[in-house]
């Protein structure tokens, strides 16, 4: 296996940075569309394989068996070169520390995939719903099933951040998740075969997830996912109200999206950048 050593992987960051940002807008969200399916394919897998595992083994265990599983939709990701916003997050702002593009460039791409990962995200969680998350008879009444139940209490938990301290944990979360997100980003970058991109993108995905922290693209997946399940429950004593469209976006994406940023700018593009910048100037 090849491995790079530090100081290239940063500049590399930093070239893929470059690249992205000159992706007309429409390949953006195309791109986009894609990373986002793939995430919620990730997410719609450990939805349904942690599904009991708690009532059995104890929550640890549970928690151990979705992130084994979501990584899938990161290695996806990079390995067929779709957009995710999560990662673009440091991999744009490399590019403009390291090649000076404009700040404007950063968030045109930042824009455009965010878009896309929501139309995908949504669309998955629209077939999960319909699929394997419930049930149909031949008269075309819907069953949620146990797939579906373990959906909407993830998304009901999602949502369930009210208040300043509730809200300051949502924060820290989505900080923590996406400082691991783009190491693991840089650990796939680092090497050149795809059994080394496998092993360096699992494991950070792993402890993001199993850790219990919070994704922005993700949770556009986990909570339509919970939506479109609880409209198959009104009427029923099982439906939620606060579970919707609006708090899915006030009470969680929005301050998600913003702890994201900061996770992948701050705390991997930044720090990364000030420690080897002044290798990476050597290496032109």
């Amino acid at each position: 296996m090849v491995f790079h050593p530090p100081v290239q992987i940063v500049a590399k960051a930093g070239d893929a940075g470059k690249y992205k940002v000159g992706l007309p807008a429409w390949n953006m969200i195309m791109r986009g569309f894609m990373s986002g399916a793939y995430i919620a394919m990730g997410a719609g897998l450990a939805t349904v394989c942690s599904t009991g595992v708690a009532d059995s083994l104890g929550p640890g265990f549970a928690a151990l068996v979705r992130g084994a599983v979501f990584p899938v939709g990161l290695i996806i990701t990079i390995l067929t070169g779709a957009e995710l916003f999560t990662g673009d997050a440091m991999l744009a702002p490399m590019a403009a520390f390291i090649h000076k593009i404009s700040w404007m460039q950063v968030l045109n791409l930042w824009v455009w995939v965010y878009v896309g990962n929501f139309i995908g995200s949504v669309v998955y969680a629209y077939l999960m719903a319909y699929g394997p998350l419930s049930s149909w008879d031949a008269a075309g009444a819907v069953t949620v099933n146990a797939f579906g139940m373990t959906a909407l209490g993830i998304a009901k938990g999602k949502v369930s951040y009210v208040g300043g301290a509730a809200m300051w944990s949502l924060l820290m979360k989505a900080i923590g998740c996406n400082w691991l997100v783009n190491l693991a980003v840089l650990l796939g970058i680092c090497a050149d075969d795809a059994v080394g991109k496998f092993f360096g993108i699992w494991f950070p995905i792993m402890a993001f997830v199993s850790s219990g922290l919070e994704h922005s693209i993700a949770n556009m997946y986990f909570i339509p996912a919970g939506i479109f399940v609880n409209g198959f429950l009104a009427g029923t004593p099982q439906y939620i109200a606060e579970l919707n469209w609006v708090t899915m976006w006030t009470n969680n994406v929005i301050l998600v999206t913003i702890g994201n940023i900061i996770g992948g700018l701050l705390f991997v593009g930044i720090i990364y950048w000030v420690a080897f910048r002044k290798e990476i100037a050597a290496l032109k």
